[in-house]
């Protein structure tokens, strides 16, 4: 959720910068701060903790111009939100600067080699190893060159944005991952990580791809690929509508939320995890770690998207944690008496943080003495405010009504949730955790991969948008994948959709399949999991059971899985991934489906009709 500013221009550039820095401010960030060049060729950098107006005091007492500069609003990722490690950073010589919004994940090899190398570093921060990189890889080349040279050998997703008095009178862009987008201004030029900042200021912008570059000088913007080849590319023309302007390309807000769900669940993660410990670190919260380690149930809270979210994180507290959950909706919890002491954790989940049942659950639980954690994504909400503890998930904006980035999110939440109280409590061991970690960092880029495949689920539904009822099936912890699933069909193109636990077929479902029923069937599995293994072979078989009886059968599988394929009538890969992270992965490709359905029948996608984004009355 870092916002990113830059300006090299004839403006006042320190109030630019600050201008743009408080549009970006709906991001979420714990610390700011900005550098410029000046006339004299002097560079001045100020930082401060919290929220922006403590850079302005900053700058109020200390006082800084410029003719260009870069600025930033920061979500702690490696090290605490602290003014030591708010960006800019900087290197050894104090020649360049970086801001940075992403996970480098290869830091810790990085600052080892570089310190061999005699560099000191005095931050917490994965981001100052990119200026040491820059350091010393441009003791012989342009600030570009350094940059095509250091991202080279960074791995994870990153946004950044440098400038250097070894190469002055530019600003160096690079992304692989995080958004960054460009702007022409009349003899002026901007880079920001979303247009909010800069929309004041030009119309005229273009955003960059994965694995490119823009180098802004006074003079204009030349725009190459990590490999250093030119491209060419048409700005493009923003409406002064805001609203349109945030589509940011996409035909809708939802498809624009499902594409953002790489970041969405990598912002989730941002300084909540060490991969060199494997440990968790949530959020300040009036709950303590002793509280953690004394709970005896969890008792979980949530409506729609959210309750599934809720449900799959079920699976996850009581496999990691061995703490039992039950799950509410939260329109029925307080209607039944529920029991909860002070040795009961409550956790509330809302998008909006303003879900009236929901609120009224937590009302209700705190009111029994159970201590409260919320997970949501606005800041400063209801529920946050009332909650003795918060994980914010940090996905953005979201306008669709139908939730996707923010179901991701939360399902990234209840994970870390998951591990933190396995950890308090002594039920996971180190490696294991650092195992599941190093596996959780992973998820965005096979979020990733799925998206690539976009046109194939648009051609499945080109061939499935006619039906009028569907059947979603999993096991387990994919059982509420297969709930979300039917959820979002029946959301926006208003077919009738039923998710069902696949073992529960012989029950009754069984008698609807006939041949214009499809049946989606989750069928996913990890090999280093027993457990997994079994639950896989058991929905290959009432895979089989469907085929029997004509259905059309939809299977989602892990790549390369030959058994589900030469059952099902149509199948959609997903990477593998460990059985407890694969919801947030399988869920994609169900989004798209639902997406692309309910494109090809007419409806209007972001305003399902019947429904809002926020249910804050009962």
């Amino acid at each position: 959720m870092c916002g990113i500013v830059g300006y090299i221009g004839p403006k006042r550039v320190v109030p630019l910068i600050l201008d743009g820095l408080r549009r970006l401010e709906y991001r979420g960030y714990d610390s700011a701060g900005i550098a410029v060049v000046g006339e004299n060729g002097k560079m001045e950098i100020r930082r401060a903790p919290g929220k922006l107006r403590n850079l302005e005091e900053a700058i109020r007492v200390s006082p800084i111009e410029g003719i260009y500069g870069i600025g930033h609003t920061r979500w702690a990722t490696h090290g605490r939100p602290t003014e030591e490690n708010a960006h800019p950073h900087r290197d050894c010589t104090g020649e360049i600067v970086v801001v940075h919004n992403g996970i480098i994940e290869n830091y810790a090899e990085l600052k080892s080699q570089l310190q061999a190398e005699g560099h000191k570093f005095l931050t917490e921060t994965d981001t100052e190893i990119i200026a040491h990189l820059l350091e010393k890889l441009s003791t012989n080349a342009s600030l570009e060159e350094a940059v095509r040279q250091a991202v080279k050998l960074m791995g994870g997703a990153y946004a950044l944005v440098a400038i250097s008095l070894r190469d002055p009178n530019k600003i160096v862009a690079a992304r692989l991952g995080p958004p960054i987008v460009v702007g022409l201004g009349e003899k002026e030029f901007f880079v920001a990580s979303d247009i909010p900042a800069i929309l004041t200021h030009t119309r005229s912008v273009f955003f960059l791809g994965d694995g490119e570059m823009a180098v802004l000088t006074p003079q204009g913007v030349r725009l190459t690929d990590f490999e250093g080849q030119l491209i060419t590319r048409p700005a493009q023309h923003i409406a002064w509508d805001p609203i349109m302007a945030e589509k940011g390309g996409y035909k809708h807000f939802m498809q624009k939320e499902i594409f953002e769900q790489p970041r969405a669940v990598r912002d989730t993660l941002l300084g909540r995890i060490s991969q060199e410990t494997g440990k968790v670190f949530l959020d300040e919260m009036e709950i303590t770690e002793e509280d953690f380690r004394k709970f005896h149930s969890v008792k979980i809270i949530a409506c729609g998207t959210s309750w599934h979210a809720a449900l799959a994180g079920k699976f996850m507290i009581e496999r990691l944690a061995r703490i039992p959950v039950e799950v509410d909706y939260g329109s029925e919890f307080r209607y039944r008496d529920p029991i909860l002491d002070s040795h009961t954790l409550a956790i509330a989940i809302s998008q909006s943080g303003e879900t009236a049942d929901t609120i009224a659950a937590e009302r209700e639980a705190r009111q029994k003495g159970a201590k409260v954690l919320a997970i949501c994504n606005v800041v400063g909400s209801m529920l946050t405010r009332e909650a003795q503890g918060t994980i914010y998930t940090h996905a953005g904006p979201e306008i669709g009504v139908a939730s996707t980035k923010a179901f991701t999110g939360q399902l990234t939440a209840l994970l870390l949730t998951s591990l933190y109280l396995a950890q308090v409590r002594g039920q996971l061991s180190p490696a294991s955790s650092q195992g599941l970690m190093h596996e959780l960092t992973r998820i965005p880029h096979k979020i990733g991969a799925i998206l690539e495949r976009d046109a194939q689920v648009e051609e499945l539904a080109r061939l499935l948008f006619r039906h009028t009822d569907f059947l979603y099936l999993g096991r387990g912890i994919h059982y509420p994948i297969a709930l979300e699933g039917a959820l979002k069909l029946k959301e926006i193109s208003y077919i009738h959709a039923e998710g069902y636990p696949a073992g529960e077929m012989k029950h009754g479902p069984n008698a609807l399949i006939d041949e214009n029923l499809p049946v989606v069937v989750i069928a996913t599995r990890d090999e280093s999991d027993p457990g997994s293994m079994t639950r896989y072979e058991k929905t290959i078989s009432n895979l089989q059971e469907v085929k029997a009886r004509d259905g059309i059968v939809i299977a989602v599988v892990t790549e390369g899985d030959r058994l589900a394929r030469e059952t099902a009538s149509h199948v959609i890969e997903v990477p593998a991934a460990p059985d407890l992270l694969s919801p947030i992965v399988e869920i994609v490709p169900l989004q798209l489906l639902a997406y692309h359905i309910a494109v090809r029948r007419g409806c209007d996608v972001d305003q399902p009709r019947n429904l809002a984004k926020s249910v804050t009355v009962e």
